[in-house]
């Protein structure tokens, strides 16, 4: 009786999805979230059978558009485009977010993730990140770095690099990462741990010296640049990251549809070659894995900001 009762609450159910899905990205267009979000959209509406809807939501390093994802009815026709900083950061930086990472939004997949490149000017007399960390040493605060605004994922990441390689760099906080790209390809800043697909540009241009990768495991994007890691500063690791993410209460059996059809979409050929392109490798895996890569960055976020001692906004 139970199971008779249970296939006949099922065949109820109305079949996802019957109406176009809402994709929240928290970023104005043509950011890596943007990106990423438009390359899968439409691979994942033809899987789905409904169009997917890009729906930019800028401003507030990603908050407004969080929170709008997260009030959303949880009916599986409003996710979100989600960054390393909505999802592992910003819980450290700011004394109070209108959303709650982990309590708010049900993980679906993560997308792909963006190495950093560690690049100096040519006036820096250092082609490897062994002579970088010599001359820093020998010249301590004297080096300067750049990043687009205190708290973002460049500035943590050189930070992180600073601590755990025992040097002293000045860092020199600019209103986003096109500022500090123009500054250190014009030499008024020495260093800068960006997005490769900007920094490696200028590198193979001669403009900018790409030393080593910030990834624990050398990137196909770039097979023949060092790690950080491997360059000497043991364990070192930190890349720019996109995950997919829905309202918390929306249904597991619409959450593992999505996931499912996302997986093959990021495995495919052909996307995967065009999101290489732009600087992402692709990473599709489970809600489980995703839930737990994000409690991992959390602490390790954590751990930096107050390495760092800096203070909650």
């Amino acid at each position: 009786m139970g199971e008779l009762l249970c296939a006949s609450a099922t065949a109820q159910q109305p079949a996802y999805p019957t109406k176009p899905i809402r994709l929240i990205v928290a970023y104005p267009a043509g950011g890596s979230a943007d990106l990423i979000g438009r390359a899968v959209n439409e691979v994942l509406a033809k899987r789905l059978g409904q169009p997917v809807i890009v729906d930019n939501r800028g401003g507030g390093s990603g908050i407004i558009g969080a929170e709008i994802a997260a009030r959303a009815p949880a009916d599986g026709y409003t996710l979100l485009v989600a960054t390393v900083s909505m999802l592992a950061v910003n819980v450290s930086i700011y004394r109070s977010l209108p959303y709650h990472p982990e309590r708010d939004f049900a993980p679906v997949s993560m997308l792909g993730s963006t190495p950093y490149l560690l690049a100096v000017h040519p006036t820096v007399p250092v082609r490897s990140v062994a002579q970088l960390l010599a001359h820093a040493k020998a010249n301590p605060g004297k080096l300067n770095f750049g990043s687009s605004g205190v708290g973002s994922g460049g500035h943590l990441a050189t930070e992180l690099f600073k601590h755990m390689a025992g040097i002293d760099i000045v860092h020199v906080p600019y209103k986003g990462v096109s500022a500090a790209t123009t500054d250190v390809l014009g030499g008024q800043i020495g260093m800068l741990l960006g997005g490769i697909s900007v920094l490696k540009t200028h590198a193979d241009g001669g403009r900018l010296r790409g030393l080593a990768v910030s990834t624990i495991k050398r990137t196909s994007i770039a097979p023949d640049i060092p790690t950080i890691d491997e360059a000497g500063v043991k364990g070192y690791q930190s890349k720019s990251w996109n995950a997919l993410v829905a309202p918390r209460q929306t249904p597991p059996a619409i959450i593992q549809r999505i996931n499912s059809e996302l997986v093959a979409v990021l495995k495919s050929p052909q996307l995967a070659e065009q999101l290489k392109g732009l600087g992402i490798e692709p990473e599709p895996g489970t809600p489980a894995e995703l839930a737990r890569y994000t409690r991992e960055e959390i602490v390790r976020f954590r751990e930096v900001i107050q390495t760092i001692g800096l203070k909650p906004f």
